[in-house]
This record gives C-alpha cells, sequence and structure tokens, in this order.
C-alpha cells in the first residue's frame, strides 16, 4: 500500500529491492526487517484495541479517557491545500503553459474508469467499501502474511490510513512536520488511524476514494491518477482500459520500484498481479484476465513541463507569471504568491491572441532571427485599444539562460517588474507626446516654427518650476532636417528633431512630460519620466509595452487602459479570484486624439515610414535613437497597436547600428522604418487578416483654420509684379519674402520682378523667396502679367513704384 510502500515498507521490501540491485547482501536487511514485523504485531493490536474501545464495557477511568480522545474530531486535520497545478490559457482556452509543485489534477470518482477503480480497490482494500477506519481482519491477515515471508509483502492500512498519511506529507510545511509524517512510531499511527476515523465520520466512501485517487503518486512525477494516466497513456482516467488500470493501480505502492519506464519487467509482473486478484475476487471473468495478460505494457508517454520555457509564447507565459509572482492582489508576500501559481490548481485566462502572438513571433524572427550574426535583437508588444488586453509579445530569443546563444531570461517587450528589462531609449517615437501637446492647446495643423540646424536648449522648466539649462548643441537626426520652418504635420512626417525642440519648448516641457504619463508611459524600472529638454527625443529608458499601450490610446481616441494579460482567475472549485484591472478612462479629448491619428497616419504615406502601410487606415512614428544605438517603430489602428524595438542586448552605443550586416543582408544604417517598421507591418497584417478594417475620425475644423499643414501648395508666379505686388501676393499663399540683388533683364521693365528662386510650382509653405528685381532695359518691351489683385498702386494697371530698399521679411511664427 502506497502508505506502508512511502514509511513502513520504505524500512522493508524497498529496501530489499535496492539491496538487490546494489549487489550487497540481502540477510542483514531481512533480519531488520522481521524484527520490524514484530514491532508491528504489537502496533496493530493496539490499534484494534483503539477501534474497539468504544464497544467495550471498560471502566477504567484511563481506557475511558483514550476512547474520548480516540473518537473526537482531530483540530488539526485539514484536508484542503493539496496542490495542483495551474494553468495558463489564451483566449481561446488553448493551454500556454503548466505551473506545479506536483503534477496534479484533481477528478471526481465518476470521472474515473469503474475498471481503475476496481483494480486500485482489488490490490489495495478490497473491502474498502465494507469495513470502517480500519479494517481489523485485513491488518492481522497482512501481518501473519508478511512474517511468514519475513518480508512486507502485504499492507495492513486501508485506503483511508493510506489516504491521511499522504496528506499529512503533502500539506506539511516544515521539514519537522514532514519528519513526523514519516517516522515508524505507534504514536503516529495512531494518530492517522484517530484521522482516518474522524475522515470516516465526515465523508462518505465514495468521497474518501476520490481524495485517495488524487493524492495518491504513480511516479513519472504524476500525482492523482488522472496526471498519472495522461502521463503513461496520454489519455484521461475517464478512459482507462484494463491493462492499463491495472498497470497504474500496482505502482501504488512502491512507485519507484514498479517504474514502467525505468523498469518495465517488474512493472509487467506487478500489472500481471493486480489483474490475476481481480480474477480471483471475481471482478473480471478469467478470459478478461488471460486476454488483458497478454497485453504489452502500451506506454504512450507525454510529459508536462512545469514553466514557461517549453511555451509556445514563452515571454508573454513569463509575464503572466511574474504579474502573479509581484502583485500584491494575489498575496501579501512573495512566498504567498509563489504556492498560489505552483499549488492552487489555478485555471489562469489571458488575453494572448493565438494568431496575433504567431504573426509577432514570425516576422520578429524574419527580420531579426534568433541567432543572426550580428547579434542584434527585436522584441514586439501588441494591444488592444479601448481595452488594454495584451494580444501578443515576441521576442527574437528562446526563454533560458544567455549562456546560450538564442537565450536569454530577460523579456525585451517589458518593464524590470515583469521580465527584468531595464528599458531602452525610445528616440523619436516620444515626438507623438509633444504633438498631442500641441494639439492639446488647439495649435492647428498649419503651426508653422523655424526649426534650426542647431539648437541649444533655454528656456525649458520642469514640473517643479526649476530652469533647465544645457550647454549641449542638440542637431537633427538623419531621418529629418532643419534650417528651415515646418508645419506640425510636416515637422511630424519628417520627424525634424529641432522642430520638436522649438515646439517642445512652446507647450511647455512639464505639459509634453505630463501628456506622456497620462497616457500610461514611465521608465521601465518603475521610477518617473526624467525631465529634460531632449524629452522629447526620447531618451528615457522605456518598454515596447507602455509605448504599444500608450500609442494605444490614441486609437482608443483618448481612452488609455493600462496593458494587462489576464481576464480571469479561477480556482479548482471554479471560484473566481480579483485579478488587477486595466483601468480605462479617458485621459484625452477625442479630437486631440483624433488630430494626433490625422498627423500620425501621414507617416506611413508621406513620412518617415512610407510604404509601410497595412492597406487599411493607420498611424504610426518612426523612432531612431541617438548614434543609431537602437531603432524603433510603434504604430496602430482602432483595432490593434504595436512597437517594436531592435537593437543590441550587449549595449547599443557599444555595438550600434551604423553599418549593420545580418546574416549577409547589409541595410548601412538602421532607421527606424529600416527594420522595425517592416517587422510591425508584418505582425499588423497576419494579425489583422480576415478582419474588417476600422477607420478614424476626421479631426475637428479648427485644426484646419491655418490650412492642412502639408508640405507643398501652389508658389505663385510673380516675375513682371512690382516687388510691392509681389511680396504681397506670396505672403498671401505663405510665403516669406526677400530681395535679392538686381539683375539685367531684356524681358522685364526697371522695378518689377524679374527673376524668382526658387521658380513657380508646387513648393513647401513658409518657404523663403528670393526676388530680384530688374535693372531694366530701355528696347525690352514690357511685360504685362496676368491680373492678380485690384487696380491702383503696386496692383495691374498702377503708378511705376520705384525699387523698394527694405530689408528681409521675417514672418513670426504662427
Amino acid at each position: 500500500m502506497l502508505a506502508d510502500a512511502q514509511d513502513d515498507a520504505e524500512d522493508g521490501s524497498t529496501g530489499l529491492w535496492r539491496a538487490a540491485e546494489a549487489g550487497r547482501p540481502a540477510g542483514a536487511d531481512r533480519a531488520r526487517v522481521i524484527r520490524g514485523l514484530g514491532g508491528l504485531s504489537v502496533l496493530a493490536g493496539v490499534l484494534v484495541a483503539l477501534v474497539a474501545l468504544p464497544a467495550m464495557c471498560l471502566t477504567g477511568v484511563g481506557a475511558r479517557d483514550a476512547a474520548h480522545w480516540f473518537q473526537s474530531e482531530p483540530e488539526d486535520l485539514d484536508t484542503a491545500g493539496v496542490p495542483q497545478r495551474s494553468r495558463i490559457l489564451a483566449a481561446d482556452g488553448s493551454t500556454i503553459a503548466t505551473f506545479y509543485y506536483e503534477n496534479r489534477i484533481d477528478v471526481r470518482i465518476d470521472q474515473v474508469a469503474p475498471i481503475a477503480r476496481r483494480a486500485v480497490l482489488a490490490i489495495e482494500d478490497s473491502r474498502f467499501y465494507e469495513h470502517g477506519a480500519l479494517d481489523a481482519q485485513g491488518t492481522l491477515r497482512a501481518l501473519v502474511s508478511n512474517l511468514d515471508s519475513g518480508q512486507v509483502t502485504q499492507g495492513g492500512s486501508g485506503i483511508t490510513q493510506q489516504y491521511v498519511k499522504n496528506l499529512l506529507l503533502t500539506t506539511s510545511q516544515s521539514t519537522e512536520e514532514q519528519r513526523a509524517a514519516k517516522e515508524v512510531t505507534a504514536a503516529r499511527k495512531v494518530r492517522e488511524l484517530r484521522y482516518a476515523a474522524a475522515l470516516e465520520r465526515r465523508y462518505s466512501k465514495d468521497e474518501i476514494f476520490a481524495r485517495y485517487l488524487n493524492i495518491a503518486y504513480f511516479g513519472g512525477g504524476a500525482y492523482g491518477i488522472e496526471a498519472a494516466s495522461r502521463y503513461f497513456f496520454s489519455k484521461s482516467a475517464a478512459r482507462l482500459n484494463l491493462p492499463e488500470a491495472a498497470l497504474l493501480a500496482g505502482v501504488i505502492r512502491y512507485p519507484y520500484a514498479y517504474d514502467p519506464e525505468r523498469r518495465p519487467g517488474a512493472a509487467k509482473d506487478r500489472r500481471d498481479t493486480v489483474i490475476r486478484r481481480m480474477a480471483q475476487l471475481g471482478w473480471i471473468t478469467r478470459a478478461e484476465e488471460s486476454a488483458a495478460l497478454r497485453r504489452p505494457l502500451g506506454l504512450r508517454v507525454h510529459r508536462t513541463p512545469s514553466g514557461c520555457v517549453t511555451s509556445t509564447a514563452p515571454f508573454f507565459c513569463d509575464y503572466v507569471q511574474r504579474e502573479i509572482l509581484t502583485d500584491p492582489v494575489f498575496g501579501a508576500t512573495a512566498k504567498e504568491r509563489e504556492k498560489l501559481l505552483k499549488r492552487g490548481g489555478l485555471t489562469i485566462r489571458t488575453t494572448l491572441d493565438r494568431r496575433t502572438q504567431k504573426a509577432a513571433q514570425r516576422a520578429v524572427d524574419r527580420h531579426v532571427p534568433r541567432k543572426n550574426s550580428a547579434r542584434k535583437a527585436a522584441a514586439e508588444a501588441l494591444v488592444e485599444p479601448g481595452t488594454g488586453e495584451i494580444k501578443g509579445m515576441a521576442v527574437d530569443r528562446r526563454l533560458g539562460s544567455d549562456k546560450e546563444r538564442g537565450k536569454t531570461w530577460i523579456n525585451f517587450a517589458a518593464d524590470a517588474s515583469h521580465g527584468s528589462s531595464i528599458g531602452m531609449q525610445a528616440g523619436s517615437t516620444f515626438k507623438a507626446f509633444t504633438l498631442a501637446a500641441a494639439l492639446e492647446d488647439d495649435m492647428p495643423f498649419g503651426t508653422r516654427l523655424m526649426a534650426p540646424r542647431a539648437f541649444t536648449p533655454s528656456g525649458f522648466r520642469d514640473c517643479e518650476g526649476r530652469p533647465l539649462k544645457s550647454s549641449e548643441r542638440l542637431r537633427n537626426s538623419a531621418d529629418g532636417e532643419g534650417g528651415k520652418r515646418f508645419s506640425l504635420v510636416t515637422g511630424t512626417h519628417h520627424s525634424v528633431n529641432t522642430f520638436f525642440l522649438v515646439l517642445e519648448r512652446e507647450v511647455g516641457l512639464c505639459e509634453t512630460v505630463k501628456m506622456a504619463e497620462r497616457l500610461g508611459m514611465r521608465q521601465a524600472d518603475g521610477k518617473p519620466m526624467e525631465q529634460y529638454p531632449s524629452f522629447t527625443l526620447g531618451f528615457n529608458q522605456v518598454s515596447p509595452l507602455r509605448l504599444a499601450a500608450a500609442y494605444a490610446t490614441f486609437g482608443a481616441r483618448g481612452r488609455h487602459c493600462e496593458p494587462i494579460a489576464i481576464k480571469q482567475i479561477t480556482d479548482p472549485a471554479g471560484k473566481r479570484l480579483k485579478v488587477p484591472s486595466a483601468n480605462c478612462r479617458q485621459v484625452l479629448d477625442k479630437g486631440v486624439a483624433d488630430a494626433v491619428n490625422h498627423v500620425l497616419r501621414g507617416v506611413l504615406t508621406k513620412g518617415t515610414a512610407r510604404g509601410m502601410g497595412l492597406g487599411r487606415p493607420a498611424a504610426g512614428k518612426t523612432g531612431t535613437v541617438d548614434n543609431f544605438s537602437a531603432a524603433w517603430f510603434a504604430g496602430y489602428t482602432p483595432d490593434l497597436a504595436a512597437a517594436v524595438w531592435v537593437g543590441d542586448p550587449r549595449g547599443g552605443y557599444r555595438h550600434p547600428m551604423t553599418s549593420l550586416c545580418m546574416d549577409g543582408r547589409c541595410y548601412g544604417p538602421v532607421f527606424g522604418a529600416t527594420i522595425p517598421a517592416p517587422i510591425w507591418r508584418d505582425s499588423m497584417v497576419g494579425a489583422l487578416a480576415g478582419r474588417p478594417a476600422s477607420g478614424f475620425h476626421r479631426p475637428p475644423s479648427h485644426y484646419f483654420s491655418k490650412g492642412s499643414g502639408e508640405d507643398r501648395v501652389e508658389l505663385p508666379d510673380v516675375r513682371g509684379l512690382e516687388v510691392a505686388e509681389a511680396i504681397a501676393k506670396l505672403r498671401s499663399a505663405g510665403f516669406r519674402a526677400r530681395i535679392g540683388a538686381a539683375v539685367e533683364s531684356g524681358e522685364y521693365p526697371r522695378g518689377r520682378v524679374a527673376e524668382m528662386s526658387p521658380g513657380p510650382g508646387r513648393a513647401e509653405p513658409g518657404g523663403t523667396v528670393t526676388l530680384r528685381p530688374s535693372k531694366g532695359d530701355d528696347a525690352a518691351p514690357p511685360r504685362t502679367p496676368e491680373p492678380s489683385g485690384p487696380p491702383g498702386p503696386g496692383g495691374p494697371g498702377g503708378p511705376q513704384l520705384p525699387i523698394p530698399t527694405i530689408p528681409p521679411v521675417q514672418r513670426p511664427a504662427d
């Protein structure tokens, strides 16, 4: 029996088995066992007497007290807390991973095949349904048999006693408790029998039998008959046939000695013993016995690994595991939380979408292979706008020690609390927060600011009102250019660093920081964002998950949700546990979010990521970190948002991507559009395939009060006009003008514009047009330009004006 096998019999027949395997003489062991059996015969007598005490008319005070103590309900008998395995499930109910201290799945008695129940009863306790806590007849019979053979061949403990013994072992919380549960003493046996008697009063026989089948160890790391059936035969206990049931019933007494994998011969002999015992009891026919004895073991071993290493979504699985291990909602201490996860038998339903996860992993692995020659890495997190649900999380590594190439324990997609990553600088993806702050301040799309070629920060204050000074000269990265004016639209499309530094100063550094924080941004180590003038250039270390959730806020029209991975947790009884909330709330006016979406859509069609569209409404922003130390892309539709990072785990500044060659393909310098954007595009296309496309909303009209802010408009031809008239016409078209040196002209009279640079056509508004008046040529016939204004001074037909002597026109910032 299991109790005898793991305790009393461990010193008996199991000891003989191990002695024989080691090649040692068994005589000494046999003598020791016989001496122990003599002691057990005395113990058996005591146990039988204790059970009989209540029925005897004893008058001794000691006897009455003993009987009262034995029959009373033990206060320390706890039948709860038996470890069960927990499962993490994807949104579709498929299993992502399993966690356990003991691989156990509790089942009801009716979920175990009747033939399996009979097999266990036949070999362990055939009179279980006929006797009480102690089978006196069976105990005495076992003693006689064991004394006859000189070793433990039959156990004397009934199924209820075996359940008690294993319950005490399983629920032990300390080494001392485990030692007490194993010690071979009369006190322990009396205590177990007392517990068994209490259980017989508390539960039905079926309930006790079910508990026994669920707690017993069957070898192979499988606890309980359901886990054992799945392990050895890849089927549920409800589908076991006679030979399979007999094999499992046979290993219960000595799981190690009868291990079907390591000792198939011994296991088959033991199985056949069970089959013959069933026939002897008349529980199977002789024909069934003969057929079963001829069958091979028929093992179909299926191992259930514990943890995330072998999961199909390892880093998402690891994120969920860390969520449970770190969030106080799952327990006050780390030890309590770990116990809940690995012993609690939880069913953890998550937000993971299998199709999205597969598409993301495929895209990441395709563009940045796991063992690539450049040792670069990539990570992506995908979040659903409006819910915060994490739909996918991919890293181009396997989960494991980084001592082996292509593996890492660090989840580059998550914060330090959920993946050990300290985060990475996000580059120009942070410009979206400055843009949002400007639009919230009601700046129209056509607002134009001068973007210098270099910028020395001045005039900045942090959220405490302290002035921030810096002698650092900040320049434009290669994905933008300066030295001219840009609108909110064109400055964003071209990702002009100095434009955004000027814009950040206009709207306020604190306002920009607060905007990012409202959208859920914080550093990957959990600390608040650092506040420096270069905030808009993305120097803060963040995770792809946080960035994806922030951009998802734009897609959800200003509704921000904390990223969540767990939708529901239930315990073995079906009771729901509290889980972290997404805390969704409106943090940005819908119209402001619509305006951000309008501008960021152009990045995919006209800006730094042009050509990376999805064939459906989408928006996004590239990010290239200083010195090409990393590259990002964050983008979204109304249905899904994602952020991608590509860099070097060894350190981006030590290993920049300035002239990257990877697995035979060379990229030169890596921008946000070079590798991250294609990863984003491929994963989004795969994730959204077959889903109807959702559209963005048109921004409020007041954002168009200064025009669309687009790059180019028609530059009017002002040649032949008087200089003053030409200047007025250019200004009305949104251009600035300056007067250059007069030129000889045989076409235009003196005082009129002879040349303009740039020439007429489509040009970016806000640019400067240089006008060069004609010195005149008496032989040249006057050119009459097309009417462009009312008659009068400076207009067509008006009097000639002298060439004005005026300085270059400096148009103030809009």
